[in-house]
């Protein structure tokens, strides 16, 4: 049977080409659209679940972590009191203005934490350049790489700039540190109050680490039940929470939904037209099979057949260039991979896709009868 159709497939060299591109075509706008989606979506979340810290204590209404409150610097106290509190410790962020050195200006959001958890906030494995210690130096600041262009376009150690018009410089760089739409720069809470001109009194969040892990759920309860105008969240469900208000308030969950519709439908007439064209110049050679005894039956496997060996040569060769476009667009900080069971995933939507184009040849070969041959 694969001998077969391979001799099918060859045959008509031109016909065979234009399905696979559909297939590779359909390949790679699925797997693009996939993977800057799942890089939007990680980033939207990614505060919660980078800063190590079991639990966030926010404001009652807040939902978001991109979006946070303001809360009373007592909560910290009272929270660090909970039955089960390691340790609870105060987060400010806020949001700022810069000018550069080169002219230009931007905006950046201040992350503060006390100098004991700069770590907890940004681990050792982001950091690219610099050390935290030099955080605490009077006026430091730390850029992310894939920030540069944001933030004036020169983030070595030691550049000056103005936040909100005080000075300051670049002691450390990250790689990898970002939010949605935000340019982190961490620096120590007190110069982040001072940067944003800050009450005392006030802080973003009350970042908690727990004793036992088990017991998170009957510490966010606690917290919950006995602190009054707070939320407590495990990060997990905090960074899942933002995904979900941000995708229910912008349109990219639609224009992303909407792309990867585009390319399945042209996938599936690309296919399926092509393998119909294919067909209707090879009524005789089908009608001959027909004519020594092969029935719809065989037919039907040849060329369900055909349709899986173009999906496995089209989706291969799309992958190919998908994975070209996922190491270009890396070097940009547009970072985002698939898991095993996400490829075949896609394989199995492309072999449907190829499987279901392969129904147009269907439908007129089965009515193909084997005296065509002969006329």
């Amino acid at each position: 049977m694969l001998k077969i159709a391979w001799k099918f497939i060859k045959f008509d060299k031109a016909k065979s080409i234009g399905v696979i591109v559909g297939i590779l075509i359909s390949t790679f706008l699925i797997g693009q659209q996939l993977g800057v989606f799942f890089f939007l979506s990680g980033l939207m979340g990614a505060l919660a679940t980078d800063v190590k810290a079991d639990i966030w204590v926010v404001d009652s209404k807040t939902n978001d972590v991109n979006q946070l409150g303001r809360l009373d610097i007592r909560n910290l106290r009272a929270v660090a009191g909970i039955p089960g509190v390691r340790e609870a410790f105060p987060l400010i962020i806020a949001g700022a203005s810069c000018n550069f050195e080169n002219g230009t200006s931007g905006a950046i959001t201040l992350l503060g934490v006390d100098e004991k958890h700069i770590s907890a906030l940004v681990g050792n494995s982001k950091v690219m350049a610099g050390n935290m210690a030099d955080l605490q130096l009077d006026g430091a600041v730390s850029a992310e790489f894939f920030e540069k262009k944001n933030l004036g376009g020169d983030i070595d150690l030691k550049t000056c700039l103005e936040i909100n018009g005080k000075g300051a410089f670049f002691a450390m760089q990250t790689k990898g540190f970002r939010g949605f739409g935000s340019s982190f720069c961490v620096t120590t809470i007190e110069r982040a109050r001072y940067f944003s001109n800050q009450s005392v009194n006030a802080v973003s969040a009350v970042l908690v680490n727990i004793e036992n892990p088990a017991d998170i759920d009957q510490v966010v309860a606690t917290v919950n039940q006995q602190i009054y105008g707070v939320r407590a969240w495990p990060s997990q469900k905090l960074a899942s929470s933002s995904v979900k208000k941000i995708l229910a308030s912008s349109g990219i969950a639609l224009s992303t939904g909407t792309l990867i519709i585009f390319a399945l439908i042209a996938g599936f007439f690309i296919i399926g037209l092509t393998m119909y064209s294919s067909a209707l110049d090879r009524l005789k050679d089908y009608g001959t099979l027909k004519a020594i005894g092969a029935g719809n039956k065989y037919i039907t496997k040849l060329i369900l057949t055909q349709a899986m060996l173009f999906t496995i040569v089209g989706f291969l060769i799309g992958l190919a260039l998908l994975e070209g476009f996922r190491l270009g667009v890396a070097k940009s900080g547009l970072i985002f991979s698939f898991s095993p069971l996400m490829l075949l995933g896609m394989f199995s939507i492309i072999g449907l896709i190829s499987l279901s184009g392969a129904s147009f040849a269907l439908s007129r070969i089965r009515s193909v009868e084997p005296a065509a041959v002969f006329r």
